[in-house]
């Protein structure tokens, strides 16, 4: 068997190179974002092909003196090199200059020529760098704001989500299952479940107009103002006024809020809701397959000192669904810029009578998220509500 031997001289050559890249990297000569960004090799080969072209230049061209120019290489070490090394590379330009360019002077005037030239070469580093620390600095302290704010937003976000209900309310025969997934970070969204009884539950779905943090707050007040309400006459006519005043007089002629409550009564069997310029709910019969609109009765919350409503009552029977949203859903837009709409919610939730609130739920939004790639332009909130009565009558009473 015949081994292949590296020359020794060669293999000794290969290892101090390994060495020296080892002991002085590409990225100690250069300041710590540009070390950080990109290839090393790149702006050291900018420099250093700069001042060949530069020396090129100069060493041919004998009538004037062309030192000067090498404040394009000096410049581009302020930008690229550490502090030590693009001072360094003045002396080193200098030098390279006074070497190389053919040029019979006065030694007095020739030292003057360099140690001006060097002169004018290190206030011009002076400067560079200087701008460049202000701009490092600038960065960095954009950079905390937005860490601080990223945080502020998160913690708001946190204090959003103690406003939505942990638990599902315990009311045999219904079938809950809530969801709100926020654009951003925050969110415009809210909804509840809040037990009357042991055997009726109010649900809530509301939807602030815009985005961000100013939705957010007022989602905030409009979420804290229906938990005060718990401890009221759960008279839904009066709640909707109540809530009304309350948002008008803390919000602008821009900021309202579409809310829909509604109470559904197991005994009974009955629904009963209020709708303040909400998307329309979507009641499915078990029996037919019939597909009907919970439309708007009254204008969205906060618009004017005064809210004229309307309640309305509908009966429910074993099977059926109810379907709350919010027009994150309908409006989730594909790449073309088609929205998903009301066609492809109804087809859906017709499809999935059978299927369970939880599922029919992920069903509805793995739908409208595909549709737009995941990447919705507003909240997504969803309710569905499964009515699972058995086969005894309503009760009147």
């Amino acid at each position: 068997m015949i081994e292949l031997v590296h020359p020794p001289g060669r293999e000794s050559t290969l290892t101090e190179m390994r060495g020296l890249r080892e002991r002085v990297p590409l990225q100690s000569l250069l300041r710590k974002d540009v070390a950080s960004n990109g290839p090393s090799w790149l702006p050291l080969g900018l420099v250093l092909g700069a001042i060949g072209a530069v020396g090129y230049a100069d060493h041919h061209v004998v009538s004037v003196s062309l030192v000067y120019l090498y404040i394009l290489p000096v410049g581009l070490g302020a930008i690229f090199l550490r502090r030590i090394i693009s001072y360094s590379l003045i002396v080193a330009c200098v030098l390279f200059h006074d070497y190389y360019s053919p040029r019979n002077i006065n030694v007095g005037l020739r030292v003057f020529h360099n140690l001006s030239a060097m002169l004018c070469f290190a206030f011009v580093v002076y400067v560079i760098r200087r701008y460049m620390e202000q701009r490092e600095a600038l960065a960095k302290t954009v950079q905390h704001q937005r860490d601080d704010l990223l945080k502020d937003v998160e913690l708001a976000a946190q204090v959003q989500r103690l406003f939505l209900p942990l638990d599902k309310p315990a009311i045999p025969g219904l079938e809950i299952a809530g969801m709100m997934q926020p654009a951003r970070g925050v969110s415009g969204d809210y909804y509840d479940y809040i037990p009357i009884n042991a055997h009726t539950t109010q649900i809530v779905i509301a939807d602030v107009a815009g985005k961000g943090v100013p939705a957010a707050l007022l989602m905030s007040a409009t979420a804290a103002a229906m938990r005060l309400e718990a401890n009221h006459d759960r008279n839904m006519l009066e709640q909707v006024e109540r809530l009304n005043t309350g948002i008008h007089a803390v919000s602008d002629a821009e900021r309202y809020v579409t809310l829909l409550i509604a109470e559904i009564d197991v005994h009974k069997r009955t629904l009963k809701y209020v709708n303040c310029g909400h998307n329309p709910a979507l009641l499915l019969r078990a029996s037919t397959g019939t597909l009907t609109r919970l439309n708007s009765t009254c204008p969205p919350i906060g618009l004017s000192p005064e809210e004229i409503c309307e309640l309305t009552s509908t009966e429910l029977s074993p099977g059926d669904v109810v379907v709350f949203y919010t027009d994150g859903v309908t409006e989730a837009e594909n790449q073309i810029g088609e929205e998903f709409g009301m066609e492809r919610l109804s087809a859906i939730v017709r499809g999935g009578s059978s299927l369970s609130a939880k599922n029919l739920m992920i069903d509805i939004y793995n739908a409208s998220a595909n549709f737009c790639g995941n990447d919705f332009n507003d909240d997504v909130t969803l309710l569905v509500v499964k009515c699972n009565f058995n086969g005894s009558p309503a009760l009147n009473s």
